[in-house]
């Protein structure tokens, strides 16, 4: 039996469509007994994103962004989160996406980037599904300052920093931002290993 055959769209409100789209649904869900259960979700759709970790094998370094995040804050994060660079994908491919998002925050032009795996964050609430990368950089690659587009509300500071203090951050707290780790450990197991 498919998902498909087990739910029935009863309702859906648009609760808000600015950023994204936040939606009510409501549905009934068959049980693995037979019986029909109503159930309601809040949905926030915002489209699929890519992130990258762009590293130097010879430096053992990756490149990491460090901006506000609004959602972080208010939940009592006060401070700029640590992040891999990342951005929806807005029509275009995960890989041509993550190059312009790359070069746009990072100031790097990547030339050989590689598709790891895809991932929901959290598909208890937002549809979101994230395509990650790697890439190895050199320091002539460093096309601009980076730093985001102002225009999207980006202010965005560039760190380098070594793999053994990225991955140190995450024990003490500094990075908190799932994609984020998830990255730093891929290359922790497999590109720095």
């Amino acid at each position: 039996m498919s998902i498909s055959d087990r739910i029935r769209v009863r309702e859906r409100r648009v609760l808000s469509d600015h950023y994204g789209t936040l939606t009510s649904t409501k549905f009934e869900w068959r049980r693995d007994d037979g019986t029909w259960q109503m159930q309601s979700r809040d949905v926030f759709e915002r489209g699929n994103a890519a992130a990258i970790l762009p590293y130097n094998l010879a430096q053992r370094s990756v490149i990491l962004v460090k901006q506000f995040r609004y959602p972080a804050f208010i939940n009592g994060y006060d401070d700029l989160l640590i992040e891999a660079a990342a951005g929806l994908l807005d029509d275009a491919s995960p890989e041509e996406r993550i190059r312009l998002e790359a070069e746009e925050e990072t100031g790097f032009r990547l030339h050989d980037v590689k598709f790891l795996f895809e991932a929901f964050m959290s598909p208890g609430v937002v549809t979101e599904k994230i395509h990650f990368f790697v890439a190895a950089y050199e320091p002539e690659m460093r096309v601009s300052a980076g730093g985001g587009l102002a225009h999207e509300g980006e202010e965005i500071e560039v760190l380098e920093v070594g793999i053994d203090e990225a991955l140190a951050m995450i024990a003490d707290g500094r990075i908190q931002d799932a994609k984020t780790i998830m990255l730093l450990q891929h290359a922790a197991l497999r590109i720095f290993g």
